[in-house]
């Protein structure tokens, strides 16, 4: 039985990044919900492929490579999707890029690149998205954001600063334009074990740490992600704006005193 509060039948979505790990996942799922979805990347092979999946297994996809590092590149995107589907109901603000580097080594160009697609983007693309949803009668905006906008590590200084920034914006967009019908949220995960977040995990000695001092005793999968999105997208949160979902296997909620006994 399909939960008619979940149910995403008919909905125009547009994904950007959708041809990494997490976006993939997403887009995958809501198709699988029903959902009409333009998937996005830089990459054209990668949503082709994507589509050819999603459309295998019943779903209805278009693709749609561009580059959104621009405030014309996200505009355009919104734009060109909308009109591939006649018109947008979600947009999920996905793509992301990153730059492990200790803040004295980080270049203009290297905070430039990472403010231009984590930021500026979710910025533009859902400016975009306003009018349009706005005029059909309202919409759902879903960013990912990221743990680190609150609890960063070494190397993700502009990363963690770029994700605070979406975390902030989600609740400026929400306060905005809640009168319009267009509700705005976000999640927060804490690492997700892909190739993307590897260089985090890698070393052996780092994923013992993880695993440690999560309460979970371990690192999510986008998987997990699917039904905070889902949720956040669908009438099941026709009342929920301006939010952030942290999913982090519990490690904000406290910590063990003896957790470091036996590293």
């Amino acid at each position: 039985m399909t939960d008619p509060l979940f149910d995403l039948t008919g909905r125009r979505t547009l994904i950007t990044g959708a041809g990494g790990a997490i976006g993939s996942v997403l887009a995958s799922a809501m198709a699988a919900r029903g959902a009409h979805i333009v998937v996005h990347d830089i990459s054209a092979d990668r949503v082709d492929t994507l589509c050819q999946e999603i459309t295998a297994a019943g779903g209805r996809a278009e693709p749609l490579a561009a580059d959104v590092a621009t405030a014309d590149g996200a505009t355009s995107l919104v734009q060109m999707a909308s009109d591939m589907l006649g018109g947008l109901d979600i947009l999920v603000n996905g793509a992301g890029i990153n730059r492990r580097k200790p803040i004295d080594d980080v270049s203009g160009e290297d905070f430039d690149a990472i403010v231009s697609v984590n930021l500026r983007a979710v910025y533009f693309a859902s400016q975009a998205a306003h009018p349009i949803m706005r005029d059909s009668g309202g919409g759902s905006i879903v960013n990912l954001s990221s743990l680190s906008a609150r609890f960063s590590f070494n190397t993700i200084s502009v990363y963690s600063a770029t994700k605070a920034g979406v975390s902030s914006l989600t609740r400026s967009c929400s306060r905005e334009w809640a009168a319009d019908g267009i509700r705005v949220n976000a999640i927060e995960p804490f690492v997700i074990k892909t190739e993307f977040t590897k260089p985090l995990w890698g070393e052996d000695h780092r994923q013992r740490w993880f695993d440690h001092i999560t309460p979970a005793g371990r690192l999510g999968t986008p998987e997990e992600l699917i039904g905070s999105v889902v949720f956040l997208a669908s009438d099941a949160s026709s009342w929920v704006t301006g939010q952030t979902i942290v999913i982090d296997g519990g490690l904000t909620a406290g910590a063990d005193w003896d957790a470091y006994r036996d590293m």
